[in-house]
């Protein structure tokens, strides 16, 4: 399942970069995620919770940095294994930056695959649910800029 979309941040793409490459700053952003652990400046452990539809799913998800060209592109290897029944989460990511004016422009797309029982929910549902954490984030990003620098 592929999800892609843009969005735009009141801030100077530099730091646009660095509040998402802090990976504490970036926590605040996503819905679901805690006991974030930093093993070193690119590789990120922490575990995943969201609900979709009537079902729980909890993840222990590992995060490579794989690319991170500052202050322009992020990319990222994420495989989540399941704490209970659920399945296979893996995804890879790439979060582009771009100047916009005074803003930032962010284009994001995640590739994703879903196995188990979370993969045969159905695309329509996942996709739903993606759409819905892309807004939640980018509120929340575009928030803490409204307010100033977020805090790292």
């Amino acid at each position: 399942m592929n999800v892609s979309g843009e969005f735009t941040v009141n801030a100077p793409r530099d730091v646009v970069y660095k509040t998402l490459r802090d990976a504490s700053s970036f926590v605040r952003f996503v819905d679901g995620v805690q006991d974030l652990k930093e093993i070193d400046p690119t590789h990120y452990e922490a575990v995943f919770e969201t609900r979709v539809a009537y079902l729980k799913f909890k993840f222990a998800v590992t995060v490579e940095v794989t690319r991170a060209d500052e202050p322009s592109e992020i990319e990222a290897k994420i495989e989540g294994t399941p704490l209970g029944v659920v399945g296979r989460l893996t995804a890879k990511s790439i979060t582009k930056l771009e100047d916009a004016g005074n803003e930032t422009k962010v284009t994001y797309s995640v590739e994703s695959t879903l196995a188990g029982k979370l993969g045969s929910i159905g695309q329509p549902v996942l996709r739903s649910k993606a759409k819905d954490m892309e807004k939640q984030f980018a509120a929340r990003l575009r928030a803490a800029f409204a307010e100033g620098k977020p805090e790292a």
